[in-house]
């Protein structure tokens, strides 16, 4: 009616509104009359029975006692139906009854209202026709009084599924969206199976969890309780709040408990049936589960709920036991069956947890199976236990245990059997007083033999080996027999099917009380693969020992003619106001050997060729490359071509006549009469001015590596030079790191050059002992200083 605020209530639609507001309260009045008549009509048969009157008697008497209780005769009613059932929903009256005895009299008519509503609604619910009648009647007699907006009873399938029985409170659609929930979906109400309180969430929007409604209610709070009885739990009552709920008083939390109860008693006599809701639940007989069990291969015992006198879940009955039932401690089946799972097996509630999960599995429906679980007997006070393989399962009433005891010496001869099949070991006993011998079948598979042909002795072992094998075999079997000393032998079995197998035996002797040689025993071992595994790898030894060899040879070589070429010191070149010295430090690895090179000489033309250079790789390709290249631009240079007419004719050189090995190279050539540096570059550091105290690289000019390309030009420039100027010129490995980058390590270089010995030697020197490069990369050094 929130639309007709303000509607005058003269207007025409102001009295209809009132007309329906009254009609509602009238409606309302007329359902609780009815519910009370119900209860009152119950009462007074009650006091019928009790009493041994007639019903008009019984309805004064209930008038007279309200009137003297000072109550009316509905609350009186119920109080005499509470004392008379003494059951769940009389146990949540008397607590809030006792909860408010001591407090005011509102609080007292509260509480009697309360148990008014719990009765009002079991009368409800027992007479409604489904389980949608019965969440209309929980909502409007006992949940909307407590600020409940929406009520769903959900049906638990034994496959672990959810049907939605009946709701009330949720929209049709949303109710239709949500009919079945597929087993291991995560939902608030799923969430209400796992412990047996249930879960109480305050407020949806702290939990991710689905549920049905929650875009009606998003942050409103939330009930989801097992609905179960005598430790079956049949479904889920779950109950929504608009608003987030704070917590519950102990007796609110009882009153919807006994709520869940009572639906537990309404699932219990129908099941969820997918895509046809709920039918009529039909239970299979005990009998019949009797026999599925006689029929079985595997032990197998029948249980049933055994209830105290409450109707709690106390114990499980062994109602029967099949013919293949072993027990752990060896009783026989009169024993156990007829007794009670915790009295026949006291230690199934301990480590095991066999207890836990039966009673898990009769409440959920959900079977149950596990690997190698022990099991635990208590005979005269003693622990007696075997390992089982469990399976756990309801059907209708009852469960059905099944359990496969271990046989444990047929476990460890089957672990025996696999790890000899596995390792190629065959066995054989050799009886000398009876001449009986034993093989088993591995061995017979051994010697390529059927296990149907005769045992070899161990005598004529000889004639079944190669021959070269015959003194080793003839000293293990005086070992074995003539010393009787226990013997191990390797040989080469020859078999039938013209197969060499490489066998090694390990035997002893077993004496009987007089020292007398009795028997002998034994096991042969397939060691093919581990004697042709060790041929293997001896040649690959040889082999690499070779490759070694060669390898070092090799490297030798390459080494002598790096040095023949340039030797780690060579005498400074001097003329008048120039001096040049050079500097080679080899890789410290032979292995490393590289291609770098230096050449500093005087031209015909009067002119000084400086220049370094690094080819790709190392090795001996590297290193005769290296020669091709310093000896190409060394002839070059008699031309009187510039630095980059020079490093044009040198990468063709490098692309054309050394296979394709790529290089670097700075070239340059210094005029002693202007004091002038022509140079280029290709792909490589520029060199290093060392001025006044200070040191930095000269501009870069453009130029590509060597031979990456058929031909290619190369800029120049020149630099003017001056007295007391040092120059410098080195390939990558005076500063190449591999945790830095090359800007990093010039820096570091231009920081130790600005620091100039007094010779140009010292100042080479110097720069060599405090290279920081780690590649270990083979290094060239041309330092230039003017006079």
């Amino acid at each position: 009616m929130g639309d007709l605020v303000g509607v005058s209530a003269g207007s025409p639609v102001g009295r209809l509104a009132a007309t329906v507001e009254r009609l509602s309260r009238e409606v309302s009045r007329a359902q609780a009359e009815a519910e009370g008549r119900a209860l009152i009509e119950l009462a007074k048969g009650i006091l019928v029975e009790r009493l041994g009157c007639g019903p008009a008697q019984a309805a004064r008497q209930l008038a007279e006692l309200a009137e003297q209780a000072q109550v009316t005769p509905l609350e009186f009613a119920v109080d005499v139906i509470n004392q008379a059932a003494r059951d769940r929903m009389s146990e949540v009256t008397d607590a809030f009854l006792a909860a408010t005895a001591a407090a005011e009299a509102e609080d007292e008519q509260a509480a009697e209202s309360a148990a008014v509503r719990l009765r009002a609604a079991e009368s409800g619910a027992l007479a409604a026709d489904d389980t949608q009648a019965v969440a209309d009647a929980l909502l409007e007699q006992a949940l909307r009084p407590l600020g409940a907006v929406a009520v769903a009873i959900w049906a638990a399938g034994s496959d672990g599924s959810l049907t939605l029985a009946g709701s009330a409170g949720f929209s049709p659609a949303e109710a239709a969206r949500w009919r079945y929930v597929p087993p291991d979906v995560a939902t608030v109400a799923r969430s209400g199976l796992t412990g047996r309180d249930g879960r109480w969430i305050t407020s949806l929007a702290d939990t991710g969890l689905p549920s049905l409604g929650r875009h009606q209610y998003p942050r409103g709070g939330r009930v989801a309780l097992p609905a179960g009885t005598g430790g079956r739990v049949h479904g889920v009552l779950e109950i929504a709040w608009p608003v987030p709920l704070a917590p519950q008083p102990p007796q609110v939390v009882r009153q919807v408990e006994a709520l869940a109860e009572l639906c537990a008693h309404t699932l219990e006599t129908r099941v969820p049936v997918p895509g046809a809701g709920l039918e009529p639940r039909v239970l299979p007989d005990a009998a019949e589960l009797m026999d599925l069990a006689d029929g079985l291969h595997d032990p197998a015992l029948v249980l049933v709920p055994h209830l105290d006198d409450s109707g709690s879940l106390a114990d499980f009955l062994i109602q029967h036991v099949n013919d293949r039932f072993l027990d752990p401690a060896g009783r026989p089946r009169a024993v156990v069956n007829g007794a009670l799972l915790l009295q026949a097996y006291p230690m199934a509630a301990g480590d095991s947890a066999l207890f836990q999960n039966v009673e898990r599995v009769y409440a959920t429906g959900e079977p149950f199976r596990a690997h190698r679980m022990n099991l635990t007997a208590l005979v005269d006070q003693v622990a007696l236990s075997a390992v089982a393989d469990i399976s756990i399962s309801r059907h209708g009433n009852a469960v059905l245990l099944i359990w496969r005891i271990e046989d444990e010496t047929a476990r460890l001869a089957s672990l025996l059997q696999h790890a000899q099949r596995l390792g190629r070991i065959g066995g054989f006993e050799e009886n000398l007083l009876t001449g009986e011998i034993t093989w088993n079948g591995q061995l017979f598979d051994l010697y390529g033999r059927p296990e149907t042909s005769t045992p070899v002795p161990l005598e004529q072992l000889p004639a079944h080996a190669h021959p070269d094998d015959a003194v080793t075999i003839g000293r293990f079997l005086r070992t074995l027999m003539h010393h009787r000393r226990p013997a191990s032998a390797a040989f080469r079995l020859a078999r039938p099917d013209g197969v060499t197998r490489h066998i090694r035996v390990v035997a002893e002797p077993v004496l009987d009380t007089d020292d007398r040689l009795l028997m002998l025993r034994g096991a042969c071992q397939d060691i093919s693969a581990q004697h042709w595994t060790e041929v293997a790898l001896a040649a690959t030894r040889d082999q690499l020992a070779h490759t070694e060899q060669q390898a070092s040879e090799r490297n030798r070589l390459t080494l002598q003619l790096q040095h023949a070429i340039m030797p780690p010191a060579q005498a400074p070149l001097r003329m008048d106001g120039l001096q040049v010295a050079v500097r080679y430090r080899p890789a410290e690895t032979e292995q490393l050997v590289g291609g770098d090179w230096y050449d500093a000489v005087v031209l015909p033309n009067r002119l000084v060729l400086l220049c370094v250079g690094d080819v790709a790789g190392h090795g001996i390709e590297a290193a005769t490359t290296m020669v091709v290249l310093r000896n190409a631009l060394r002839g070059l240079a008699v031309t009187g071509a510039g630095p980059g007419q020079l490093l044009s004719w040198l990468n063709i050189v490098a692309h054309h006549l050394t296979g394709g090995v790529t290089a670097t190279a700075v070239c340059g050539l210094y005029d002693p009469t202007r004091r002038t540096l022509r140079w280029a570059r290709a792909g490589h550091l520029p060199p290093v001015l060392v001025r006044d105290g200070s040191a930095a690289p000269l501009p870069l000019v453009k130029g590509m590596l060597l031979g990456a390309v058929p031909e290619a030009r190369y800029e120049e420039a020149e630099t003017q030079l001056a007295a007391d100027d040092t120059l410098l010129m080195y390939t990558d490995g005076l500063v190449e790191r591999r945790d830095r980058s090359v800007e990093e390590s010039l820096s570091q270089l231009l920081t130790t050059v600005r620091t100039a010995p007094t010779t140009l030697d010292q100042q080479l020197d110097r720069l060599l002992t405090y290279s920081r490069s780690d590649t270990d990369d083979d290094t060239c050094l041309v330092g230039v200083r003017l006079a």
